[in-house]
């Protein structure tokens, strides 16, 4: 089973994804970011695309382990790149943004189960300035349409949004991979 855990910066991926690794004996795959060589701002064009195509090369290719929970899918980077775009900063042409969106829709087809976690003013996460919130919320908006668009995440995926403290966020996790495995 190949799950995904999506949502911005500071929404508690990191948490879920190694609270669910251990509950499910599934292998971990890290935030793309932290396999991309330096690429300049890490929260720059660059950056973003790169991480992209390594959040998409990892859902196609054969994992190493049957069973993986990933720390981010390529419809993250994505709806980053896309907020960029929103926010008048630089982002990626027409052309790309459709070859990139193509790459996105190919790995989600391998993806059984795509957690969402939208940001929760009752979760309490906060972020200092130099994290960029503006691009942390607008991130969150796109993340969300995103993730409602057939083209993109659709097919066999099953996709289902958590909230509240980690561990409800785990215990509906749980139900949704039983789910999943009843088909």
């Amino acid at each position: 089973m190949r799950i995904v855990v999506s949502g911005t910066h500071a929404s508690g991926k990191s948490t879920l994804v190694s609270d669910l690794a251990g509950a499910l004996g599934f292998a971990p795959l890290p935030d793309p970011y932290e396999l991309v060589d330096d690429v300049g701002d890490p929260a720059g064009v660059a950056s973003f695309v790169a991480q992209l195509e390594i959040a998409a090369e990892r859902l196609v290719e054969p994992a190493p382990a049957a069973d993986v929970v990933a720390e981010r899918g390529p419809v993250d980077l994505l709806a980053y790149l896309e907020a960029l775009a929103v926010l008048g900063r630089p982002s990626v042409g027409a052309g790309s943004m459709a070859r990139l969106r193509l790459a996105t829709a190919e790995a989600m087809t391998h993806v059984d189960l795509l957690v969402v976690i939208p940001l929760d003013p009752e979760v309490g996460i906060e972020v200092p300035d130099d994290e960029d919130p503006e691009l942390r919320e607008v991130m969150d908006e796109r993340l969300l349409e995103l993730c409602d668009d057939e083209d993109l995440v659709g097919g066999g995926t099953r996709v289902v949004e958590v909230a509240g403290p980690p561990e409800s966020r785990v215990a509906q996790v749980l139900a949704a991979v039983e789910a999943v495995r009843r088909g």
